[in-house]
């Protein structure tokens, strides 16, 4: 067996462990599914770190398979926003259920094994798109803050 062969099945257990976790249980009368991560997460505390595990092995896989450092990057990115978001009660386990964030990753392998220098151009521009998010994102909140001390300073004196 070849190394393109063994990839390849390798890319196929990654696929399978993504549908698994992300979409291997149909929501009946909609066309909507949901996977065993959402379900887990579902537990308080331990059902978010365990989901980010399984998440981690995923791209563990990526990085021994030899996919490059930026589309790793852009995977780590989507295993942040869903753990970051899932930590929230309720709309955390609903943004869950919506994200999908090892379809995605695994998706991100699949298309940089068909086209390596497309995938790895748009993971560069995602990349910057998602930091000037996060700066924005820091940017308001610090405003945020520093306008409710202001008006909770003025409440109080």
């Amino acid at each position: 067996m070849d190394s393109l062969e063994k990839r390849q099945q390798q890319y196929q257990r990654l696929d399978k462990l993504s549908w698994v976790l992300d979409s291997s249980i149909k929501i009946p009368f909609t066309n909507r599914t949901i996977g065993l991560d959402g379900l887990i997460g579902l537990i308080p505390g331990v059902g978010d770190v365990a989901g980010g595990l399984l998440s981690g092995y995923i791209i563990l896989k990526a990085l021994a398979l030899g996919v490059p450092a930026l589309i790793i990057v852009r995977m780590v990115i989507n295993m942040i926003i869903e753990g970051i978001v899932g930590i929230i009660p309720f709309f955390g386990d609903i943004f869950d259920f919506i994200f999908k964030s090892n379809r995605k990753n695994v998706h991100l392998m699949k298309e940089y094994l068909n086209d390596p220098e497309e995938t790895t151009s748009r993971s560069g521009l995602s990349i910057i798109v998602y930091l000037f998010a996060l700066f924005f994102t820091m940017i308001l909140t610090i405003w945020c803050i520093f306008k409710a001390l202001g008006w909770l300073t003025t409440a109080i004196f």
